[in-house]
């Protein structure tokens, strides 16, 4: 069975930092692709980042480019977001998918990020 256990989350002032971490089991994490997504209030789901199986490649949403680094750990099966010079517009629920997000609803029950003074 596969499960994503997001943490890290919390409560961070604006211009604040946070690292979010996801714990795969179930599945081969290294031969996999993973992306973070995010759900603002009262938003819709927003892809945030991904990075290919072997952290060489790695692609971000332009809201988050240039403050945001995914990276992953294959041998440790965790995903990671570093978050830096957070903003009030990052406050979401934050979620670790397996493979290229689809669109679909996360399978995990992330975990909450607010930002804010």
């Amino acid at each position: 069975e596969v499960q994503l256990v997001e943490s890290g989350g919390g409560l961070v002032q604006p211009g604040g930092s946070l690292r979010l971490s996801c714990a795969a089991s179930g599945f081969t994490f290294s031969v996999y692709t993973m992306s973070w997504v995010r759900q603002a209030p009262g938003k819709g789901l927003e892809w945030v980042s991904a990075i290919n199986n072997g952290g060489g490649g790695t692609s971000y949403a332009d809201s988050v480019k240039g403050r945001f680094t995914i990276s992953r750990d294959n041998a440790k099966n965790t995903l990671y977001l570093q978050m830096n010079s957070l903003k009030p517009e990052d406050t979401a629920v934050y979620y670790c998918e397996r493979g290229i997000w689809d669109g679909s609803p996360p399978k995990g029950q992330g975990t909450q990020v607010t930002v804010s003074s």
